[in-house]
Parts: C-alpha cells; sequence; structure tokens
C-alpha cells in the first residue's frame, strides 16, 4: 500500500488502483482528493474536514454518526465498532470521542480507523486498538496533547512502524524538536513531509 501524508491530517491511501482519503482538511492540498474512490473523516473539525470540497467531489464520504457536518456533503454515519469498505478498502471503526481540550471543554464524536488491518488513523484521540497495527499514523501536536502522550501512545500501540500528522500548526524548530523525540523515544518512527510517501 502507498501512503502520502498531505498538510496537516490528511493521508492518502492507494493499492491497485484503489484510491482512499482520510481527514482531507481545510489545510490540505486539494491534489490529495485527485481520483479519490472514498473518503474517511474522523471527526468534524474544519482541519479535518473541508465540507465544501467534499460536497462536490461526488464519492462516498464516511463520518461518525451524530457528527456536526453539513448534511450537502452526503457523508455516511459510521458507528465506533462497524466493519464496512470504503474504496474497496476494508475499514474497521475505533474510539469513539475527541480527546479532551481543556476542563469543561465540549468535545465531539471522533472516530479511529483501522485500514486493511494495516494503517491505522485515530484522529483526534489517542485511542489504542485491541489488535496489531502495522502502520500508526501519530498525531504530533495539538491543543489537546503533550510530546509525552504521543510518545506514550506509540509505544502503547507498538506498531512496525509509524510516522508523524496532525502537525500543521508547529513551526520548524518546534516539528524538528517533536520528530526528534519521537524518533529517539520510539522504534520505526519517520517524519513525512507534505507530498512524501512512503
Amino acid at each position: 500500500m502507498l501512503i502520502t501524508k498531505y498538510t496537516h491530517a490528511c493521508v492518502r491511501l492507494e493499492h491497485e488502483g484503489r484510491v482512499l482519503v482520510v481527514d482531507p482538511g481545510v489545510w490540505s492540498e486539494p491534489a490529495a482528493l485527485t481520483g479519490a474512490d472514498a473518503v474517511l473523516v474522523t471527526h468534524e473539525h474544519a482541519d479535518h474536514i473541508d465540507a465544501r470540497r467534499l460536497a462536490g467531489l461526488g464519492v462516498p464520504v464516511h463520518a461518525p454518526a451524530g457528527a456536526d457536518i453539513p448534511p450537502w456533503v452526503g457523508a455516511t454515519g459510521v458507528s465506533c465498532g462497524a466493519e464496512f469498505t470504503a474504496g474497496g478498502f476494508r475499514v474497521r471503526a475505533v474510539g469513539g470521542r475527541h480527546a479532551p481540550v481543556h476542563e469543561g471543554m465540549p468535545d465531539c464524536a471522533n472516530l479511529g480507523y483501522l485500514v486493511d488491518e494495516a494503517v491505522y488513523h485515530p484522529g483526534d484521540a489517542l485511542h489504542v486498538p485491541d489488535r496489531p497495527v502495522e502502520t500508526l499514523l501519530v498525531p504530533v501536536q495539538g491543543s489537546w496533547m503533550k510530546t509525552a502522550e504521543a510518545i506514550a501512545f506509540v509505544r502503547a500501540v507498538a506498531p512496525q512502524r509509524s510516522f508523524g500528522i496532525h502537525d500543521a500548526q508547529v513551526n520548524e524548530r518546534g516539528l524538528a524538536s517533536v520528530h526528534g523525540w519521537l524518533a529517539q523515544e520510539t522504534r520505526g518512527y519517520r517524519y513525512l513531509r507534505p507530498g512524501e510517501s512512503l
């Protein structure tokens, strides 16, 4: 499977001519959606879903049931524990809620997606799935997390490899620090710039 990182939390998965895109938000490049067969959205925040772009795309969009997504997007609601096919990829939905941002602040529905039992995108949560993960997409920065939590998350999931997502709000110095810690403290971590693939 070819995995291409785009800006922030957007990732494109390609296998045997099929294309699945996860979390194409307002900061991600439009090219991420070129030729997409389906889209997965982890939650309703704009850095994870560009509703206007998806409304005109004409492909199936899957998002958490109950998420505050405009009805004209035409998203199919997904519940935690659901198993389904999106663009020819097998998907398992896990987790359920966005990580707390601050005491008393409301959260929202957030699903992580395990694709083809190999690639795991957790959205804005650090839910550890109950099965092995080959490739983990690990959030590296957010108002809801700290670096120690990212390191603990990678160690708990224990993937064969991981790379950072959710990083568009940090300057180059900050990114260098976070990526350095993750590379030093976890096994198989690497940084991909937007547009890079593995």
